[in-house]
């Protein structure tokens, strides 16, 4: 069971939705990953949300003109994505079994973003397998972008995964560093309790 499910049972999509939208009513930028995807990727490029949740991110960046799909396995989630952007295509799917062909889509995606504390919740253990899973997705060339908290800080849980344990992750799926900051706004990373990596697929 992932971390995300003991957490909140899988019923916490429409909660999760109104917090956000109070933020955006309060004048909040709750679009600062969209920002910093589009800024890797130009318009058009295909894009993977990984755990998409109630598809913040993703509406976000198909408005902008990229040409998204959403995955997550929580069903609460995917009912206010579908529900606010029904014309978008939205996958219940465990993200460590996660095969583009097993969903009659395309892989060879541009970007494959990882947005919200993505990795520190799954299931423990899983972690190298959804990189695999996630790296084998994308094209040659192809960008993964996670943000993740690494404290107890920035984190709901009992932090576990630390940034080496994620970099072999991805230096095993092929994926190398090619930068890191503290920020969706793209601050400099200082070694602080939340980071934002950038792995690129190496060619073959």
């Amino acid at each position: 069971m992932s971390r995300w499910t003991e957490l909140t049972g899988e019923a916490s999509g429409e909660e999760y939705a109104a917090r956000f939208a109070a933020l955006a009513r309060g004048g909040q930028d709750v679009h600062g990953e969209a920002r910093f995807c589009a800024a890797l990727v130009p318009a058009g490029a295909r894009v993977l949300d990984a755990g998409c949740g109630t598809g913040r991110v993703m509406i976000r960046l198909a408005e902008l003109g990229y040409d998204c799909v959403g995955v997550d396995l929580d069903a609460s989630m995917l009912a206010v994505a579908r529900r606010q952007a029904p014309g978008l295509p939205w996958f219940r799917v465990d993200l460590a079994e996660f095969e583009p062909a097993l969903l009659g889509i395309a892989g060879d995606f541009d970007l494959v973003v990882a947005a919200g504390n993505i990795f520190p919740l799954l299931a423990p253990g899983t972690e190298a397998a959804v990189v695999g899973h996630l790296a084998a997705a994308l094209r040659p060339g192809g960008l993964l972008v996670a943000g993740f908290g690494l404290d107890e800080a920035h984190l709901p849980v009992p932090p576990g995964l630390t940034l080496p344990d994620y970099d072999d992750c991805c230096a095993a799926a092929g994926l190398a560093l090619v930068d890191r900051f503290a920020t969706w706004d793209a601050d400099p990373y200082d070694g602080g309790g939340y980071a934002v990596s950038v792995h690129r697929l190496q060619l073959p």
